[in-house]
């Protein structure tokens, strides 16, 4: 996608490769900010930070971080130090996990001298083949866009909610949720994306709402608890959003908040579909409440917020009295029966273990 003018990724190499870098999203949208990241401890600390995240890049960036690893340290025993201290940054997105036992399952069997060489090679492997998934999701997320608005006929743009970011800023390039918006804009189909905020990192009103208007996308930020109400009066065509973790029966983890969409579009008929790469289905699990660990992370982001100042200065202000406790349970799961379908690169699926099997047979069978 571009920013500016400019075509960027979410994460790339220097010419020299011995530097990863990323976009420091925890400065969007007021700041747009290039770090390096020249150890594996410090991809750790950029996923564990945010200043990468959603399930897709969190898995390329843990690739690139045992990248990192193993020019320091190529060791038999670099391998496991390096793959626990990615793991334990961020424990709901499964992403994580696929990511880094391909680069044990690469990297370990080769001679200590090719492992940096191999590492490398695998993450920018990953993260091409991120960009082709969530270019097919696009794809097939489109034809839905597309009968959507032949059955309005131009009379109203394609009115489509989504919560959390799900776009390029989750992935390398084009996003999951956001991929089928982006394809319908470039095809000049009517679309315009309802925006949550999404507190209390309010990815949404900083990262959504960026992206889309640095793409020209029609869009409108709207507060978290303002969904509901909009689909009882007919304003929301569709919902999409995407996910840190889906089970094998459907079972759908993503941004706390998800689970009360879904339960809004049930009860207002409105079609509730997933965003759904292959890489975020943990085929070891059957059901999400029971199997997917919830992060519980810092109270902070709950007590302030940080906002531009009139005299153009980033601040972080305080908003709960002291002394309130806080809980801050980053995800929720959605349960598969109020998901309609499953939009993956292979296709569209219903939300159950047989039929994303059918799609994804060597894994979901295997």
């Amino acid at each position: 996608m571009k920013v500016n003018g400019q075509s960027y990724r979410t994460i790339w190499t220097t010419a020299d490769q011995r530097s990863v870098r990323i976009i420091n999203q925890t400065l969007l949208p007021h700041q747009f900010v290039i770090e390096d990241l020249q150890t594996a401890e410090q991809a750790a600390s950029a996923i564990r930070d945010m200043l990468v995240r959603g399930a897709p890049l969190i898995g390329a960036t843990a690739a690139y971080g045992f990248a990192l690893g193993m020019m320091h340290d190529a060791s038999d025993s670099a391998l496991d130090d390096y793959s626990r201290l990615l793991l334990a940054t961020r424990p709901t997105a499964v992403n994580l996990r696929w990511a880094l036992e391909r680069c044990r399952n690469r990297v370990g069997p080769l001679p200590r001298a090719e492992r940096v060489a191999g590492a490398r090679a695998l993450a920018a492997e990953i993260c091409d083949e991120d960009v082709h998934i969530c270019e097919r999701i696009g794809h097939f997320g489109l034809q839905l866009l597309r009968e959507l608005a032949a059955k309005k006929n131009g009379r109203s743009p394609v009115n489509v909610l989504t919560h959390c970011n799900a776009g390029w800023l989750a992935t390398v390039d084009w996003g999951t949720a956001l991929a089928p918006v982006y394809k319908a804009h470039n095809a000049n189909i009517p679309v315009h994306v309802w925006v949550d905020e999404t507190r209390p990192r309010n990815q949404g009103a900083s990262l959504t709402a960026w992206e889309l208007a640095a793409h020209g996308v029609p869009h409108t930020v709207i507060v978290d608890n303002a969904g509901g109400h909009l689909m009882q009066h007919g304003l929301v065509d569709l919902c999409i959003v995407g996910t840190y973790r889906t089970t094998a029966c459907g079972d759908v983890c993503n941004k706390i908040g998800t689970y009360l969409k879904a339960l809004a579009a049930h009860d207002n008929g409105v079609p509730f579909f997933v965003a759904l790469p292959s890489p975020s289905i943990d085929w070891r699990s059957g059901n999400g409440l029971a199997d997917i660990p919830i992060e519980q992370r810092d109270s902070s982001e709950v007590r302030s917020v940080t906002g531009l100042t009139r005299d153009g200065k980033l601040e972080e202000v305080t908003i709960v009295p002291e002394g309130s406790n806080i809980r801050n349970d980053a995800f929720d799961v959605t349960p598969a029966k109020y998901v309609t379908g499953f939009i993956t690169e292979r296709g569209i699926s219903a939300a159950n273990r047989d039929s994303l099997a059918e799609l994804f047979p060597k894994t979901g069978r295997g």
